[in-house]
């Protein structure tokens, strides 16, 4: 897997999320997987959230403090002995400690998405669930999914369903208010294929006198239209498919295809005489989704991704599913 860094402005190419209020629960499908691989089913229907007790607040009687200060000073003092109480009696960040004395960690996912989670008919699998089980045996606790509708997932999170998204979703900024990513483990952003015998193409720049294929109106055929302004004769070829533009490669009749990193990778994996370039074109990040006051759990999954990585098993993973 390649190291990639997230710069500002490429979290594009996703269906866009929006801003909705908290919702009821939405009954969600589950599973459980347990240490030693056990699959606990059937998918059982819940329809009530997890209690927590309310965080106790401090109250303070302003009448009599008021009628005993003598000055503005005082006065002034209790207000600001108020807010130092208030502000400093916040419940602390139990999240990873919470997750712990469960046993389970709750894992988010819309099994729609192959190769990352799709229900197969006996049960979800795909790379998500693989780098989900791969992370709970690694932190010592068994991992429970909960499946929703893709547009249900921030909000499942938001009303404690569940404590972790993973289910392919890129970092977006417009949401770091509410949610925070971990450090991404996968890079779906544009990627050139090109024919397996190419000795010539190694990057955007070596495509001066090529035809690209793209498909049209994709990210891939913007990026392609900006490049075309720095490239001399690069002939840009849209196409109404992704797998229509890669054919043409492998065809002849286009000497690379500008595609994201998703279905290039997969049509590579079933089609001969293709390659990919191993440096992306742009970036588009997958990461894991906590609630923004969550850090300590952030933190905790964080290093569980920097072991999978340094050991190699995040790599196993995805080239399990991309067959590279």
């Amino acid at each position: 897997m390649n190291d990639f860094t997230v710069g500002a402005g490429q979290a594009g190419n996703t269906l866009g999320y929006h801003k909705t209020p908290c919702l009821p629960p939405v009954s969600p499908k589950s599973a459980t997987i347990g240490r030693d691989g056990a699959e606990t089913r059937p998918f059982a229907w819940t329809n009530s959230l997890p209690h927590r007790p309310a965080p106790t607040l401090v109250r303070i009687g302003f009448g009599s403090l008021v009628n005993y200060a003598k000055s503005s000073f005082w006065l002034t003092a209790v207000l600001l002995l108020t807010l130092f109480l208030l502000t400093g009696c916040q419940p602390a960040d139990g999240s990873w400690e919470r997750v712990q004395a469960a046993g389970v960690l709750r894992v988010g996912l819309d099994p729609t998405y192959p190769p990352f989670e799709v229900d197969n008919g006996s049960g979800v699998t795909g790379l998500d669930v693989d780098l989900a089980k791969a992370i709970a045996a690694d932190l010592g606790v068994d991992v429970q999914f909960v499946y929703f509708g893709y547009d249900g997932l921030y909000d499942a999170l938001a009303t404690e369903q569940v404590d972790v998204l993973i289910s392919a979703l890129v970092i977006i900024p417009e949401r770091t208010r509410d949610f925070s990513y971990s450090e991404p483990y996968f890079d779906a952003g544009e990627i050139l294929i090109v024919p397996a015998n190419n000795e010539t193409i190694e990057s955007m720049a070596d495509l001066g006198g090529h035809t690209l294929a793209v498909e049209l109106g994709s990210l891939g055929h913007v990026e392609a239209t900006e490049w075309a302004k720095r490239v001399v004769d690069l002939e840009i070829r849209p196409f109404p498919t992704a797998d229509e533009a890669l054919t043409a490669v492998q065809q002849g009749s286009a000497d690379a295809a500008l595609t994201n990193a998703i279905s290039g990778r997969l049509f590579v994996r079933d089609h001969d005489g293709l390659k990919r370039l191993p440096e992306s074109v742009t970036v588009e990040p997958f990461a894991l989704v906590v609630r923004s006051e969550d850090r300590q759990l952030l933190n905790v999954l964080n290093q569980s991704l920097a072991t999978l990585q340094q050991s190699g098993q995040l790599d196993q993973i995805e080239a399990k599913w991309f067959n590279q």
